[in-house]
């Protein structure tokens, strides 16, 4: 979408405004939607290194298949090798 370069509050209100899912690497997008008690938007961190673009791919997919009908409401999603959490917003 061609924001990797852009602020996180430019992104966090785009995917606000498009009812869009945060997916990102970045622990600051959780922090600052925890902080603002905020509803949405669902974010999804990856916190595992070095994954292919198809790696990224179905991990998002078993993301959206456990857990996609949290998503709509306002979730924050933490994806580590050995597990996957989830925190369902306001926080």
């Amino acid at each position: 979408m061609g924001l990797a370069r852009a602020e996180d509050s430019k992104i966090v209100e785009l995917a606000v405004r498009t009812g869009s899912v945060v997916v990102t690497i970045d622990a600051d997008f959780h922090a600052m939607i925890s902080v603002s008690g905020a509803v949405g938007p669902s974010v999804i961190r990856i916190r595992i290194e070095g994954l292919s673009a198809t790696e990224v791919a179905d991990l998002l997919e078993r993301v959206i298949d456990l857990h996609g009908d949290e998503l709509p409401a306002g979730a924050l999603v933490s994806m580590k090798p050995t597990r996957t959490t989830i925190r369902k917003l306001p926080i």
